[in-house]
């Protein structure tokens, strides 16, 4: 099942004088419960696709559907919207509030929402940090844990509002060998146990290994797009 279709999509913008073709009409479809990298050499387009998969930034040219809702007729404050309800994000720098506890982190898209009472925030913060394997780390700081649970809270923050799709910039490149393949098989083990679908820009060949999907960029178009 389709989750969301790109079609056409361009991406221009202008560097002083210069006029910067980004991305040069992209297509791609993702279905539910993929493990998708995409790839490509500096400068070939992926940050720029992921935003606009994120809803960070929009096409110069193009649709853009998710779950058969097309984002083009969506003014700012609509987009917004759409993407705090449906997409989370996963960095590499964590990005962590340093004075709030794992559980007051994990919560805070719950916070933000507004949608439920303090006792339900509570309870679905508290089953996914269990989930993601920190059960009694929840009254901790961040300067109290490892980079590896740092990155652990990082996606129990991400899959606490249940999204369409989770999107990782470089989700290991601050982690070692070990505790990175860690993460990685959490990623993993929370992809087949909820379907929840995951995309990842990276450099990173360790994550290119594990995923179920490469599509590979080069000069703001698809190169290839293979599935393992």
């Amino acid at each position: 099942m389709s989750i969301l279709d790109l079609k056409g999509i361009r991406k221009d913008y202008r560097k002083g004088d210069r006029k910067v073709n980004a991305l040069r009409g992209v297509d791609l479809i993702i279905e539910k419960g993929e493990f998708l990298s995409i790839v490509g050499p500096s400068g070939s387009g992926k940050t720029t696709l992921l935003n606009i998969i994120g809803c960070l930034d929009t096409p110069t040219s193009g649709s853009v559907v998710y779950n058969g809702v097309a984002l083009g007729t969506m003014n700012e404050k609509a987009l917004s919207e759409y993407r705090k309800d449906n997409i989370a994000f996963i960095f590499q720098s964590y990005n962590l509030i340093p004075v709030l506890t794992v559980q007051e982190n994990v919560e805070l898209p719950l916070v933000i929402d507004r949608k439920l009472t303090r006792k339900e925030m509570a309870a679905k913060a508290l089953e996914v940090i269990d989930a993601v394997g920190l059960s009694g780390m929840a009254d901790r700081l961040p300067r109290e844990l490892s980079g590896g649970q740092e990155q652990r809270v990082a996606i129990a923050r991400a899959l606490v509002k249940n999204p369409i799709v989770v999107l990782a910039d470089e989700p290991t490149a601050n982690l070692d060998s070990e505790t990175a393949e860690a993460v990685i098989a959490l990623m993993q083990e929370m992809n087949g146990n909820r379907q929840t679908t995951f995309v990842f820009s990276t450099h990173d060949k360790r994550m290119e290994a594990h995923a179920r999907r490469i599509v590979v960029l080069r000069d703001g178009t698809v190169f290839s797009d293979e599935r393992k």
